[in-house]
């Protein structure tokens, strides 16, 4: 089979590559697993700063494999299994990575593409891509536990909108609605994400950690705790704090280790 998720990393990026070419990078379950997997180990790497996930050839990923849904999905407990321990464990295995990531996107990014680039901290696609999750024309909804990313990402009134109407959305049109971080020439796309890539790289990686776990925490709502205010300051007893300190008040790049 020529499905599969592809790592690779240098300079502290690794880049995940969504590999089914021959259907636009359809995501099947072998697809999810993978992902989840790949997610999970980059998280717990230290020498990983950014991670930038990206489609093979022309497409970030045209949705789930329709072509197998008729096995996946026979019964409510063999569709409960897929879309949650599958799908929705993957999308998560994105959100929640403790790394920044970023999500590359070239031509269809739908259903099941939108829904991984919807959990990804940025979003930078090109002028050509295309946006949607029309499933409404299929018959079926989008499984709740699919939904967290977009939801967060954009609000009720625009994601109602998107698997409501079922319609396709530009580029343009998808950053105007919140669903990009920017737009650029096509040709563009990986040179814009690795350039995201590299100036996040170059940070504190622990800060980088901390401001993705606090931008979480802050949107679940709730008072912060008193443990939770001391613990914003923890990057006190870092060495990242101190050379970070120490080079700008030496006029010098900083050479952050992570600890």
């Amino acid at each position: 089979m020529n499905s599969r998720i592809e790592v690779a990393a240098a300079e502290g990026i690794a880049t995940v590559t969504l590999h089914n070419p021959d259907k636009l990078n359809a995501v099947n379950a072998a697809m999810w697993r993978e992902l989840r997997a790949a997610l999970e180990r980059l998280g717990q790497d230290d020498a990983v700063r950014c991670v930038i996930l990206t489609g093979a050839g022309e497409a970030f990923a045209a949705g789930g494999d329709l072509e197998e849904f008729l096995t996946v999905r026979a019964t409510v407990d063999d569709a409960l299994h897929y879309h949650e321990e599958l799908v929705a464990a993957a999308l998560d295995a994105v959100r929640r990575c403790p790394i920044p990531t970023v999500a590359a996107i070239r031509g269809a990014c739908v259903g099941g593409g939108l829904e991984i680039a919807g959990c990804c901290d940025l979003r930078i696609a090109g002028e050509s891509a295309r946006f949607g999750a029309p499933i409404n024309k299929l018959g079926f909804s989008m499984y709740p536990g699919e939904m967290a990313g977009l939801l967060e990402l954009v609000g009720p009134a625009v994601l109602l909108e998107i698997l409501l109407e079922g319609r396709i959305l530009t580029a343009r049109e998808a950053l105007q609605k919140g669903l990009l971080t920017r737009v650029v020439d096509d040709e563009r796309v990986m040179d814009e994400a690795n350039a995201s890539a590299s100036r996040i790289a170059a940070g504190a990686p622990l800060v980088a950690r901390w401001h993705k776990q606090w931008v979480h925490r802050l949107a679940g709502g709730g008072p912060l705790s008193d443990a939770e205010k001391r613990a914003a300051f923890d990057f006190l007893a870092t060495d990242d704090y101190r050379e970070g300190m120490n080079a700008f008040f030496g006029k010098r790049k900083p050479k952050f280790s992570g600890r």
